[in-house]
């Protein structure tokens, strides 16, 4: 009996609460839409004939266009059964002023910001010398993704939330002119109380502290007006895309970056939210494994510069004095050098897949080994395609997802390729201990990337995102190793393990890939 009322409690504080309400808002718009879109039809025969008419407008202009097919696909087969209502739906989602804005203020601030990042020539040309193949790579994030790379720069790898904890509280204490965070994911709780205490100290202190979190990811998390709470203390606080109960696509383009920058000398970045599950103090779907990155020295000024082109999206001329943000501002002597680093962002309104094909160029030119962490195995034909070549090649490509998902339907979707990709000679392991939300590839000894995108399509098509790929850098063989000890906790998935997962999994999991890019 006390189960029963502990569960009729809670039952009733969700049916009260801001989750609720916001989910009951948009589930009445949506109703209105198919209400309103079926009496038309039914009633003016002539607008029926127009919808039908944009239906195959739409139609040609999806096969014709340079969406990626996978994404067409999931359009397509909707349009094809309900042709109306789903025009309607794709022109009311697509011709939205919202998207046209933040669009046009992203691509101002890169061309404003870009400038100040470029690397040396004699930098270029001695990459150029090193490797041909990175020389490639970093032709293309300058020119293509407004990225550079850098020397004079460090890495430390944590294997757990705990660790990065731990080691952030220690950084930020140290700060003595600037702080810049930036998450997905900011909760109350043991992570986020410890941490707020120390930039409240900061602020007294004299520290210009920024915090900038996403307005969906934290929407359900946070109180309402947080934001205010936070700027009581001192600290200044910004919400991006803000969340609104209203059909918008503007909604799907969220901040999923984790950056946080002290002093611009050092920079912290990875899949590790701040909430209490990432530190393992609040269990959910078993062990939470992430894992994250310190960068230090000068590398770090790119997620400086990734950090201000959020921040100032609604401050067209806020006249920032980048110099004194700096690396070398007040660290005159030259910072100890270790490979190299390219820290990167990657966006969804400049029409340029950087993260994507970052994880495709190190598919390409494996030799030896891939090696790949990640929560959501949600790809398309391309990203298969260059993991099964990989694999028929004679590279060793293994891929670890976890056995407890956070999402159900995610993981039936990535469940739904792993014949596929088995039948490529693609290895694939599952985290027994608990849910795994690291975001890595480690190559060859040679090559890492450690950051916040997913192999998923709102990470790599929809989300702001963010990574450092390092070469020749010391931490490699740290996330190698973080693999491999993972790989022992757990269970390798073969042919066997795809044919007795139950009948339900199976179709649910090949229907909802067909709309794995609307996911």
């Amino acid at each position: 009996m006390e189960k029963f009322l502990r569960k009729a409690k809670r039952f009733i504080k969700y049916i009260f609460s801001r989750k609720a309400a916001i989910f009951l808002l948009l589930i009445i718009q949506a109703l209105i839409l198919i209400i309103t879109f079926t009496m038309l039809t039914e009633y003016y025969k002539v607008i029926n004939l127009v919808f039908m008419a944009l239906g195959i407008v739409l139609l040609c202009y999806l096969i014709n266009t340079d969406l990626n097919p996978a994404y067409k696909i999931a359009w397509i087969v909707p349009l094809l059964i309900f042709p109306v209502f789903t025009a309607m739906l794709y022109f009311f989602l697509k011709l939205q002023v919202g998207i046209q804005v933040l669009k046009k203020s992203h691509q101002e601030k890169i061309k404003e910001t870009k400038p100040l990042i470029k690397a040396s020539d004699e930098l270029m040309e001695e990459i150029k010398m090193t490797s041909p193949d990175l020389s490639k790579l970093t032709h293309y994030m300058w020119e293509h993704g407004n990225y550079s790379i850098y020397k004079n720069s460090t890495v430390d790898y944590y294997r757990c939330g705990e660790e990065k904890f731990a080691a952030l509280k220690e950084e930020l204490r140290k700060a003595e002119r600037f702080i810049f965070i930036e998450y997905f994911i900011i909760d109350e709780g043991q992570m986020w109380t410890e941490i707020l205490e120390i930039l409240t100290q900061k602020v007294v202190e004299g520290v210009d502290v920024r915090v900038l979190y996403d307005g969906f990811g934290s929407q359900m998390k946070l109180p309402d007006n947080y934001d205010k709470e936070i700027l009581k203390r001192g600290i200044k606080c910004k919400i991006f895309n803000k969340f609104r109960p209203f059909l918008s696509s503007s909604q799907n383009n969220r901040d999923h970056r984790k950056i946080v920058v002290v002093d611009g000398m050092v920079a912290f970045t990875g899949g590790i939210n701040l909430a209490d599950e990432y530190i393992n103090k609040r269990k959910r779907f078993g062990y939470w494994k992430d894992t994250a990155i310190k960068v230090s020295g000068e590398a770090v000024w790119s997620f400086t510069i990734m950090f201000l082109q959020l921040w100032e999206l609604d401050e067209p001329n806020c006249n920032t004095d980048y110099e004194s943000l700096k690396p070398h501002y007040k660290h005159i002597e030259c910072f100890e050098s270790d490979g190299y680093v390219l820290p990167y962002g990657d966006s969804p309104v400049d029409n340029e897949n950087v993260g994507k094909l970052v994880y495709m160029d190190i598919l390409n030119n494996a030799k030896d080994y891939v090696y790949i962490m990640t929560p959501y195995l949600v790809i398309d034909n391309e990203m298969a395609t260059a993991l099964g070549y990989a694999a028929k090649c004679g590279v060793d490509v293994r891929i670890m997802t976890p056995s407890y998902p956070d999402k159900w339907y995610v993981h039936f979707i990535g469940q739904a390729s792993y014949k596929s990709l088995l039948k490529m000679g693609v290895k694939i392991y599952e985290y027994s201990p608990g849910f795994m939300h690291a975001k890595s590839f480690v190559s060859d000894d040679t090559t890492a990337v450690v950051g916040t995108i997913n192999l998923d399509f709102r990470s790599l098509y929809l989300h702001f995102e963010c990574a450092a790929y390092m070469y020749q850098n010391s931490a490699v063989m740290d996330v190698k190793q973080d693999f491999l000890d993972c790989q022992d906790q757990c269970v390798e998935v073969d042919f066997k393990f795809c044919k007795k997962r139950p009948l339900y999994k199976k179709i649910i999991g090949s229907i909802l890939k067909v709309f794995g890019p609307l996911v």
